[in-house]
């Protein structure tokens, strides 16, 4: 895919979040989150993440009932991972319902990339 149409995909992601993705933006935004810097809907090869750390090399993915059994999330997953970033995922549900939950696992990995 072009660089130029993954742009304008993302920011046009950017400009529509789901409420998740509003959710946990809330937290992760602004280097406020474990003093990681996240940005929001990142080109990651062909693909975008909804989150990512370039520094750690972290990609969040915020999931709705669309990806339940996707093949194309396993794909998706491999390539970013190609590109040397371990891909946390969570269902929007769990987000929204247990956004503390979620956070510490962010934290878990943000501190496990920060020892290796």
């Amino acid at each position: 895919m072009a660089k130029k149409r993954l742009t304008g995909l993302a920011r046009n992601l950017r400009n529509n979040p789901t409420e998740a993705e509003k959710r946990l933006w809330s937290h992760l935004r602004a280097n406020q989150f474990c003093g990681a810097k996240f940005t929001r809907q990142f080109p990651i090869g062909d693909f975008i993440a909804d989150f990512a750390c370039r520094s750690l090399r972290i990609a969040i993915e915020c999931d709705g009932g669309q990806h339940s059994g996707s093949d194309a999330d396993a794909v998706r997953t491999r390539v970013i991972e190609a590109h040397g970033y371990r891909v946390l995922r969570f269902w929007n549900h769990d987000i929204l319902a247990n956004t503390e939950g979620v956070l510490q696992v962010i934290a878990d990995e943000i501190a496990l990339a920060r020892n290796l």
